[in-house]
This record gives structure tokens, sequence and C-alpha cells, in this order.
């Protein structure tokens, strides 16, 4: 009986092992991947239950896109979203491989087709919390943004100090323009400028989120007829 006893707990210990090294991604993690020498930011959303992985992914141009077929067998995390980019729709395939630390997942990822693929390495949201204390965003910053189709680059030339942002950005059709009532607030960066059109003139207005060696820029006209978006990195 003893011996019966051993076997019924062995085999019940190995029915649960699998479960018990399976990798615990649930939470938020952030990563970045270059995207046509641009560094665009992820935020992934998981939640992890009986080794499916659902939730979302912000910063893609569909945003949030929403996580389809997650799975998580062991170490290794895979899931779709759908994305949107210049009016087509595409399948983009993350496939993950969860640090023994658990605090880091190296991604591959790409569409579906094989076209065109990328890497990210993506770290639990606490550990990419941006220190604010001080922060100075003066410097030369590169980016680039979607206008019609064209790949659009800009260099933005900021000068901060107790919390005022002046400077100028290139690339615009009136260039360089001259930054407008400029603050840095927090991690936040807020700012407008001019610039000719066509034979009009548009009053563009700048928002940004800093985060470490990066700037994620919302931006658009002042009557919010036309927006864009654009990571910002800074030159070195």
């Amino acid at each position: 009986m003893r011996n019966l006893l051993r076997v019924v707990g062995l085999v019940a210990f190995l029915m649960v092992l699998p479960a018990a090294h399976a990798a615990d991604a649930s939470g938020t993690w952030k990563g970045a991947f270059d995207f046509q020498g641009s560094n665009i930011p992820l935020i992934f959303h998981f939640a992890i239950a009986s080794g499916a992985v659902t939730g979302t992914v912000e910063g893609l141009p569909t945003t949030p896109a929403e996580i389809h077929d997650g799975k998580v067998d062991g170490s290794t995390v895979t899931f779709e979203v759908s994305t949107d980019y210049q009016g087509q729709t595409y399948k983009l395939v993350f496939k993950g491989a969860v640090a023994a630390a658990g605090d880091q997942i190296a991604f591959t990822l790409g569409t579906e087709d094989g076209t065109w693929k990328s890497q990210l390495t993506a770290v639990r949201g606490a550990e990419t919390a941006p220190a604010v204390a001080g922060l100075d965003i003066s410097g030369t910053w590169k980016g680039s943004f979607d206008f019609q189709g064209a790949i659009m680059p800009l260099m933005l030339h900021l000068t901060s100090a107790a919390g005022v942002v002046t400077g100028t950005v290139e690339g615009l059709p009136t260039t360089p323009a001259e930054i407008q009532e400029g603050k840095l607030d927090g991690d936040t960066v807020t700012f407008w400028l001019n610039t000719d059109y066509q034979g009009q003139t548009y009053k563009l207005v700048y928002k940004g989120k800093v985060t470490a060696g990066q700037i994620v820029f919302t931006f658009g006209t002042d009557d919010g007829s036309w927006g864009s978006t654009m990571t910002a990195t800074k030159a070195m």
C-alpha cells in the first residue's frame, strides 16, 4: 500500500510539473522595435490563464490591437494581432522567449507571409517607468512620420530649462520652424509651430511622451483635421 501511494504521488507530481514551469507573463510589458530607422515603442498587456494568452498591444497603427490565438508553452509566448498600414490590413505574428529570471521577453515579430520581420525585447512595465526628476530633453532628436504614403523625416533641435522648451524643427515645408510655447511637464513635452503647405499656413500642435532615449509624439493641425504620430530618438 505504501508503494502504491508513492506511485500515485509521483504521477500526480509529474502531471502538474509542466504548469509549475510555465512562464508567468501576466502584466504590462514595454519595448521597442526598429521600423525604417525609427524606434517604435509598444506596450503589451497580458493576461495568462490555463496556457492561454489574452490582452492588447498598444503602439501599432491600429491601437490597441487585440491579441488572438495567444498561447504560453513553457517559456515560449506566441500570439497574433491585426493592424492597418497605408490602407492595408496585416497580420503580425509574435513569438517570445521569457528569460529565466522572468524579467524580459525576447520577441521576434513579423508579417504572416514573412515579407517583413523585426526583433524586440520587452521588460516589465514597472522597470521601464521613466525617471522624470531633472528630466532634460536638450539636444537633437530625429524621427519620421507618414504623410499620404510618404515617409517624412524630421529633425528637432530642443533646449529645455526650468520647464520651458525652445528650439526649431527641420523637415517641414517651412524649415526651420520655430517652436512656440514649448513646455516640459514631468515626462510630457508640448509645443506648437506654424508651417506653410500649398499656399496656406497651418498651426501644428505637438505632444510628446519622453522615455529613455526617445520621445513618442502625437501631432496634427490645430483644428484636428489632420494628425499623425512619430517616435523621435536622440541623435548621438
